[in-house]
C-alpha cells in the first residue's frame, strides 16, 4: 500500500467530507491499491483513519456505489467492483 493518498489531504471547508472521502478512495481503487473483488477498509477502519463518524464514512460508500466503483456483498462487506465504472484498464 505504498500509494495510499494521505487522510490529511482532507479539509474542512470545501466539498463536504463524505466527497472527499469517497475521492481518496477513488484514488486508492484507480491506483489499484485496493485491488478489484477485495474488500475495502471496514466503516470502522476509515472513520478511524480520517476521524469522522459513522454517517460521514456511510454516505462515502454509498456514492461509491453509486458511482459503480464498490459493491455491498450482504454479510461480507464492501469490495471493489471487478470493472470500476469510469476508470479503464
Amino acid at each position: 500500500m505504498n500509494n495510499v493518498v494521505p487522510w490529511r489531504s482532507i479539509s474542512r471547508g470545501r466539498e463536504p467530507l463524505y466527497e472527499q472521502i469517497a475521492a481518496v478512495v477513488a484514488v486508492r481503487i484507480a491506483d489499484r491499491t485496493y485491488e478489484p473483488r477485495r474488500r475495502i477498509p471496514s466503516e470502522a477502519a476509515l472513520c478511524e483513519e480520517f476521524s469522522v463518524s459513522r454517517p460521514t464514512v456511510r454516505a462515502a460508500v454509498k456514492l461509491l456505489s453509486d458511482q459503480g466503483l464498490t459493491v455491498t456483498v450482504r454479510g461480507k462487506g464492501r469490495f471493489v467492483a471487478e470493472t470500476s465504472a469510469g476508470h479503464d484498464d
